[in-house]
């Protein structure tokens, strides 16, 4: 099933399957290492909700729910 990443529960694990932000935003997101192919897992969310901590690439990113929007990834 294809979901934004924002949408990912907590230690749920999927696949990156595109990155619909351009410019600098999808710039950004790859230099983090988030690329199609990668596999991510969500760690926690802040209190709000926003932002969210992604692990990748054997790092922690934190993204704000807007750039989480723009991943989109197949969970199991």
């Amino acid at each position: 099933m294809r979901i934004t990443m924002r949408h990912m529960h907590k230690n749920q694990e999927g696949r990156i399957v595109a990155i619909n932000g351009s410019g600098e935003l999808g710039h950004r997101l790859r230099e983090l290492g988030l690329v199609p192919g990668s596999t991510v897992r969500i760690m926690g969310r802040a209190p709000l909700k926003d932002p969210v901590a992604v692990r990748v690439m054997g790092g922690t990113v934190s993204l704000r729910n807007g750039e989480a929007d723009q991943i989109e990834v197949e969970v199991a």
